[in-house]
């Protein structure tokens, strides 16, 4: 009999490090496809510029036209990396609510963050004119993603407040209130849509849809530096969601501080999905499906899943990019269309898999 159990225990112990090896060499594979799907973007656009063109030109020591300034450098770059930045961000967000809330089907727009984007979006593409002068002068075109980042911490912070009592959050608690929350934005932001006229109406019907056409480095230089920073402290919490995949009683005689892993998920979430709603508006699926792809690949341990949701994030947020910009050249296809044609299959088959968790 203890032969036996020997025998169990060491397979066990031998599939779980096969696992491990997987998920650390889909880290160099991934980060490989990141790399050849950023070249791709930087090469693909309507307006014909090579990339490759210029790389020579450069290796032989001439000087780029403007036009090749501008596109390279202005246009297409900053979207690079705002798609990095924006892909990363909702597929580690996604894998770490579902970690929280030990259920597949989780995703950033669980907490009602997103929802809370869209209302301060939506408040400004109405309301805007009525703000003070010098307000609008100061921000200009930041204006939007600044109103759409305050709207997602607000509703973060209203929703840690109701799910907290004596310093204990209550994860069940904070499902329900972020599914209330999300439905009271909601509300709201149907009654300034009732309010918008036809060019307020149309601009809030592209942002909605998600695009990165608005990336700039002035964009950036805010927005990259709290995703990144979040993006990276959701990556730490590895072992902590590893542990709560079997309870919370079980992580804390683990050793693992509960209380702690969940506020940081929480903060890390909120800010890195907020952020990236703020910027590029409301993209979806990307949360849902590839944590989920990653874990029949590659296994469920979270300390390799982060890292690879967060590569696989990126580099099929800028493939969807691609296609939204040439399909139907020289106008662009919202990106949030393209990612819900390719995730919608995606996510009724994971229904399909997982009917007995929906049937309950």
């Amino acid at each position: 009999m203890m032969a036996s159990d020997t025998a169990d225990g060491g397979a066990v112990h031998a599939a779980f490090v096969d696992r491990r090896t997987t998920a650390r060499r889909a880290h160099l594979w991934l980060g490989l496809l990141l790399v050849l799907v950023s070249l791709a973007s930087l090469a693909v656009g309507a307006s014909g510029t090579s990339l490759w063109g210029a790389l020579i030109k450069l290796a032989q020591g001439e000087a780029l036209t403007l036009t090749e300034r501008v596109v390279l450098w202005d246009i297409r770059a900053p979207r690079l990396v705002m798609g990095i930045c924006v892909g990363s961000a909702l597929a580690v967000s996604g894998a770490v609510m579902q970690g929280l809330f030990r259920n597949p089907l989780a995703d950033p727009g669980i907490l009602g963050v997103t929802s809370g984007a869209s209302l301060g979006a939506i408040s400004i593409i109405v309301l805007g004119a009525a703000l003070p002068a010098v307000v609008q002068s100061k921000l200009g075109a930041g204006l939007l993603p600044v109103a759409a980042f305050l709207g997602a911490w607000g509703s973060m912070l209203l929703l840690y407040r109701v799910s907290t009592r004596a310093g204990r959050t209550s994860v069940a608690t904070m499902l329900l209130a972020g599914i209330a929350l999300g439905a009271l934005f909601a509300a709201f932001s149907g009654v300034l849509i009732f309010l918008a006229d036809d060019m307020q109406l149309r601009e809030l019907t592209f942002w909605s849809l998600g695009s990165l056409a608005g990336a700039s480095w002035v964009k950036l230089s805010i927005a990259a530096p709290v995703i990144v920073v979040s993006v990276a402290l959701a990556c730490t919490l590895g072992r902590g969601l590893n542990g709560l995949a079997l309870g919370e009683a079980a992580a804390h005689h683990m050793g693992i501080p509960v209380e702690r892993t969940k506020t940081v998920a929480i903060l890390a979430v909120s800010a890195a999905t907020g952020t990236a709603v703020a910027i590029s508006g409301g993209i979806g699926f990307i949360g849902i499906v590839v944590p989920h792809l990653l874990r029949l690949a590659t296994g469920p341990d979270h300390r390799g899943l982060l890292v690879n949701a967060g590569l696989l994030g990126a580099s099929l947020l800028l493939v969807a990019d691609m296609i939204a910009r040439v399909v139907v050249a020289p106008a662009e296809l919202p990106i949030g269309i393209l990612t819900a044609l390719l995730g919608s299959p995606v996510f009724l088959w994971i229904l399909l898999r997982k009917r007995g968790l929906v049937d309950m």
